[in-house]
């Protein structure tokens, strides 16, 4: 389907503005104002962040590695800070110490599933030979290293990195969108289902349906680290202005409660919603790069497609409208389900193949079920609070977020701009004001950091 029969199907699911105003007699829209999180942070500096890199490879023991020998490091998370000079700055280390690092996405299914695509990720990454200053060696065949002791699962990872004298993986450590546990998004799970390639991460979700991930994670890590040469990884933390703050080598012995630490700390430094309870929220976009999910759960409070896992306890939001994806996604919609209702920009831009196999590699296809299709904003907001029972503009609680990972400013209505004023940790920047619109959509552009 190409972008013009895409745009005609979009606007056939969505319903007019006239359409929804008239259903809900056109109620009043809240005025917004601008709020901004007070937030201290003490990030890496952009010209140490190499260094910083480079230290972290040096703080790890390559013995029993052979002169020369090869040295595979794992790479493919999305939307992490300074990720090209990071991963170059290992690299620099590796040959500095006299091995020849190469470089093997670990990124599951991600890609569309294919080598190709999985190098094409790593490029818009900033991930190239030219400029890490490695080879790249990208390809989706695996090979079965073990198999867990009581459940006789198969455990297996990319037959490059298999073959390789050492593995290093490189990757932020960071609260999981999908289950609680002592680690979480890093290290190990990237051994565990990213090294694994799409065979692993598939294993892995359909297992999790009554393993959970939180013993699963722990159990193939620590098999992983007794069947291959992992002599240890490159943490990375970041701040809530998703900066570098800290670069981290951790050897194999630190893999679980040493990424347990540091995922305490990223809890501690993740942005988040400054309020519990809130009528509506407006995401502008919502991408793979954001979140694996689109939209992070534990920034939304909700989890409506995990498997076996409870949501999070706060926030708890009504309603959730969201207007578009980001451009590096690709078309890939993975977690749409977790609004109440989109804008049709969102099935303009989808694309339907990449989104399902990333749902069926992950076994969470509700996550992309998709909800009501608005064809404006004007629309969008009205279907949504004219659904939470009566509505007080003076008093509704709305919040308009660039998305769940930019959330240091934040469009806000009367009632959180008067909360503002009372709390330290938020500054009013702008009073409220009549919500503009042109043509039903917003006039007001996206707030990022």
């Amino acid at each position: 389907m190409d972008t013009s029969e895409q745009a005609i199907a979009a606007s056939a699911l969505s319903v007019p503005e006239e359409t929804i105003v008239e259903a809900c007699d056109d109620p009043e829209l809240p005025e917004l104002g601008i709020i901004e999180q007070v937030w201290e942070t003490d990030p890496i500096s952009p010209d140490d962040v190499r260094a910083h890199a480079a230290q972290a490879v040096e703080s790890l023991s390559f013995s029993g590695v052979p002169d020369g020998g090869e040295v595979a490091l794992g790479v493919g998370s999305r939307g992490i800070a300074n990720l090209s000079t990071i991963v170059a700055g290992v690299v620099e280390a590796v040959s500095d110490a006299g091995y020849e690092p190469f470089i093997f996405p670990a990124m599951g299914s991600h890609g569309g599933a294919t080598g190709e695509g999985q190098q094409e990720m790593l490029n818009e990454l900033g991930v190239t030979e030219a400029v890490v200053g490695c080879e790249i060696r990208s390809s989706m065949d695996v090979v079965e290293v073990g198999r867990t002791p009581e459940r006789d699962v198969p455990v297996v990872a990319d037959a490059n990195a298999v073959a390789a004298d050492a593995i290093v993986p490189i990757n932020r450590v960071k609260p999981h969108t999908d289950f609680d546990g002592s680690v979480e998004s890093g290290l190990s799970k990237m051994l565990v289902i990213g090294m694994g390639k799409q065979r692993g991460a598939q294993i892995a979700h359909k297992w999790a349906v009554d393993w959970s991930f939180r013993r699963m994670i722990p159990e193939i890590t620590d098999q992983l680290l007794d069947e291959l040469p992992i002599v240890g990884g490159v943490a990375i933390v970041e701040d809530q202005h998703d900066e570098t703050t800290l670069i981290e080598g951790v050897p194999p012995s630190g893999f679980l409660d040493r990424e347990a630490e540091l995922l305490e700390t990223a809890y501690e430094l993740m942005p988040k919603l400054p309020f519990d309870e809130l009528d509506l929220v407006v995401f502008d976009r919502q991408g793979k790069e954001i979140s694996g999910q689109g939209l992070d759960t534990n920034v939304i409070g909700r989890r409506p497609f995990s498997i076996n896992e409870p949501a999070p306890e706060t926030p708890d939001i009504k309603r959730i409208y969201t207007r578009g994806l980001t451009e590096t996604t690709h078309g890939n919609a993975m977690g749409v389900g977790s609004a109440d209702v989109i804008h049709e920009d969102i099935v303009a831009e989808l694309d339907a193949p990449t989104t399902l196999i990333n749902a069926l590699t992950a076994s969470t296809i509700r996550g992309v079920k998709l909800p009501p299709v608005v064809e404006t904003d004007r629309a969008g907001l009205v279907a949504a609070l004219s659904t939470i029972g009566v509505v007080d503009t003076d008093t509704v609680r709305v919040l308009r977020a660039a998305d769940t990972m930019h959330l240091h400013r934040l469009y806000a209505s009367p009632a959180l701009i008067a909360a503002a004023r009372e709390r330290d940790d938020l500054r009013v920047v702008r009073e409220p004001t009549p919500i503009e619109f042109a043509d039903g959509q917003f006039t007001a552009p996206s707030l990022r950091d």
